[in-house]
């Protein structure tokens, strides 16, 4: 019977052994898992950033245009007017 303890406790203590070094593989794991989506997270950050501010810059861009083109238009009109008077 004293073999028969012995044996179980042991088996018992592997399988306890055996169930530790799983959920610390699984804890190291989802650990991992979080410091990956943690980075990709400050990757999709910087992304947006600059988008952004390369969104802001083409705007600022577009205005320039936009003035330009008008003052072109009204000089184009005030040649047409010096023609024509």
């Amino acid at each position: 019977m004293t073999k028969t303890r012995a044996t179980t406790w042991r088996l018992d203590r592997r399988i306890s052994l055996s169930v530790l070094l799983q959920l610390m593989v699984l804890a190291s794991m989802i650990l991992a898992s979080w410091v990956n989506l943690q980075r990709q997270l400050d990757l999709l950050q910087h992304d947006v950033t600059m988008l952004l501010q390369t969104q802001k810059e083409f705007q600022q861009r577009l205005e320039t245009l936009s003035e330009r083109s008008l003052s072109h238009e009204y000089r184009l009109q005030m040649g047409e007017r010096d023609r024509k008077g």
